[in-house]
């Protein structure tokens, strides 16, 4: 069969990638979408789309029959299922094929059958391939600990536990199997032994009705809470033995279920014994497909699509792999707070050097996203912003050409994992290939999250942000508009502009107008240059050019400093603060927009430093809020279901009498 118009049961940045390749084969697209998704840069992309009324994933994206009604309504007569959400229900895939439409993607009962992690293991072990040793929360003593909770239905890190005390087993469980249940409809969870240094190595895989074909593998170990960051092809310092024995293994599993599609078969590779194990087969594209595109010189979604039309073995197109490909996953995060998610517009989206989009078409930069400046990063899905890949000729050149980009890299609105990538990937552990799955989460991420520029950016872009308001100032005035800026007749003290820095932090920046531009808080530093977008400054005879974008009300402006330093976020502080904002000693507020989903105190209770007193839910993962000492539970205004906006005061801890200052 020819498929000519494709609906994509998906979101973002992937149904933005489906579409290009649909948009390359000449099939008609269609978009299904959430109210908070209306406006999305994919819903513009598709020639058709469809409104699912609500926002939440259970009311729109996981609902299978209102997906397969859209696809009736706006003629398709074939669903892909992009990665995530119904990607991996053979429930959903059977639906779409009783309804008489091409499923792109394996059949219903091969999704069955690897769809439960514990399942899937079995069927695993019984073909041949290496698998860990499972365990249940009654079976597993303290000799096996380091353990890990996994969610059997999922992936991503949700419903993912390490844990180490044998009597916290019962309560991570719990938690995860609650996680599992909102992320993806099913709460079941296993326990399985944790190697401490293993390397996550996946290998791509294709079947058709000839036969499966191998694309290499990918090294996925560089890891935050158990959710990948950083994703290459080919794996790095494989032994070539490992590495074909990996192959075989993975084809092995695809054969055993006569798989027909993309796939990737995950394995944990233990590198001080040279072993590897079977963890899960994910039946669906991965997000890190592009780098094996760009090995391999090939489009994987169009390969799904000719899997899906019949086509045979001999009409697939697979090249030999060729140079290195590199994949960061650029998020709306804070690193320095437990990768917390952030939400809010972002007002300025600019990655230097990209040469493609969604399809890689040689050495360079592509950039697959879906979002741009002007969109919002939202509560009720990831808090993805953007996969940035490099293909060059070696990793060394892969690495250092990735890591320039994003350190030009302009993303403004909110907070980023940016500098913790550029990081990374100057980090020696990943530039001599030694990292483990464990090893970002035992790391400084006030170190290794840092901007380049340390101390210094902040004070430097402050002064410039100063100056570069001034000129804006200066500009917009109806008279005098040829006094120099900040100029006064008699100066008695310097001018002072005041900003808050990231969660409030005041950054007070002390400065002399006129002729020639000073500061008083900075030694030898000289202003070359002043503009309203640009400031040139001079430190010890370093010249540095300060990018300063601002947005906002006069007076309460926010203004974003791009230099080499790095990236600092500034927003002026109002001359006069609202009463209504001020909130009481002890006050819990919520981290993020999201919902309360447990409240485990009451007014009146005495709680220790610490102690878990609610649990908020935001982009599918759960967030615990802690007291911040010993004292007493005063006022309680969240209750379990509550919607709160970031800010939101949930909770107010009174402390003790001997935790208060003197």
């Amino acid at each position: 069969m020819t498929i000519t118009r494709l609906l994509v049961a998906n979101r973002g940045e992937i149904a933005r990638r489906v579409f290009r390749t649909c948009r390359d084969l000449g099939i008609e697209t269609v978009a299904v979408h959430s109210d908070a998704d209306a406006g999305m840069p994919f819903v513009r992309d598709a020639d058709a789309a469809v409104r699912l009324p609500g926002n939440a994933p259970a009311e729109t994206y996981l609902r299978g029959d209102l997906v397969i009604a859209a696809a009736r309504a706006a003629g398709a007569d074939a669903i892909h299922p992009g990665y995530g959400f119904l990607s991996e229900n053979a429930a959903f895939a059977q639906q779409v094929i009783d309804a008489g439409l091409t499923w792109v993607g394996p059949a219903p009962d091969s999704i069955e059958r690897m769809g439960s992690k514990i399942e899937s293991k079995k069927l695993m072990e019984a073909a041949g391939v290496p698998v860990l040793g499972e365990l249940t929360a009654d079976t597993a003593t303290v000799e096996d600990l380091p353990v890990l909770v996994k969610a059997s239905a999922g992936g991503g890190g949700r419903g993912m536990r390490v844990v180490r005390e044998l009597d916290r087993l019962a309560g991570e469980i719990a938690t995860a199997q609650a996680e599992a249940a909102s992320a993806f409809g099913d709460g079941t969870v296993f326990v399985e032994p944790y190697i401490q240094s293993g390397r996550h190595v996946e290998v791509q895989v294709l079947g058709t009705a000839d036969g499966t074909i191998v694309l290499g593998e990918r090294d996925c170990s560089v890891q935050r809470r158990h959710q990948k960051v950083i994703e290459e092809a080919p794996a790095p310092g494989l032994p070539d033995a490992t590495r074909k024995s990996l192959h075989e293994a993975a084809k092995a599993a695809a054969e055993a279920i006569d798989y027909r599609g993309a796939g990737t078969v995950e394995f944990l590779y233990d590198v001080a014994k040279d072993r590897f194990y079977f963890l899960e087969m994910n039946t669906r594209l991965q997000v890190e497909h592009p780098v094996t595109e760009a090995v391999f010189g090939v489009d994987l979604v169009a390969l799904q699509i000719a899997v899906a039309e019949g086509r045979s073995l001999a009409d697939l197109e697979v090249g030999s792999p060729t140079g290195h490909a590199i994949e960061v996953r650029l998020y709306a995060e804070d690193p320095a707070a437990g990768y917390q998610p952030q939400s809010g517009t972002i007002t300025r989206f600019e990655i230097p050097g990209v040469v493609s989009e969604f399809i890689t078409t040689g050495q360079g930069i592509r950039l697959d996203s879906g979002v741009g400046a002007g969109d919002a990063i939202g509560t009720f899905y990831d808090a993805m912003i953007a996969k940035v890949i490099v293909w060059a000729p070696s990793r060394d050149q892969a690495l250092r050409q990735l890591a320039g980009t994003l350190a030009r890299a302009e993303v403004h609105g909110l907070r980023t994992n940016r500098d913790l990538l550029v990081n990374l990937l100057r980090d020696p552990v990943v530039v001599d290939a030694t990292m483990d799955t464990t090893w970002l989460d035992g790391s400084d991420l006030t170190v290794l999250g840092a901007a380049p520029g340390g101390a210094a950016a902040a004070p430097l872009s402050g002064f410039a942000a100063a100056i570069a308001l001034a000129e804006r100032a200066r500009l917009a005035a109806a008279v005098q508009t040829r006094i120099p800026t900040g100029f006064r007749n008699v100066v008695s003290q310097p001018q002072e502009t005041v900003f808050l820095v990231g969660d409030g932090e005041e950054l007070a920046v002390h400065w002399y107008g006129g002729r020639d531009l000073t500061s008083a808080d900075l030694d030898d530093v000289t202003v070359i240059g002043a503009g309203p977008d640009e400031v040139v400054l001079e430190v010890a005879g370093v010249r540095r050019t300060f990018n300063v974008h601002v947005t906002g009300d006069a007076g309460q402006e926010s203004v974003d400093v791009e230099s080499p330093l790095g990236h600092v976020s500034l927003r002026r502080k109002p001359r006069f603060v609202d009463p209504s904002t001020q909130v009481a000693e002890g006050s819990l507020l919520a981290p993020m927009p999201g919902s309360v989903v447990a409240v485990h105190a009451q007014v009146g209770d005495v709680v220790a430093e610490g102690q878990a007193l609610l649990v908020m839910e935001a982009m599918k993962m759960q967030h615990t809020i802690a007291a911040p000492y010993s004292g007493t539970v005063t006022e309680l205004a969240a209750s379990t279901g509550q919607q709160v906006e970031a800010g939101t005061v949930l909770a107010v801890v009174t402390p003790d009498s001997d935790n208060e200052e003197d």
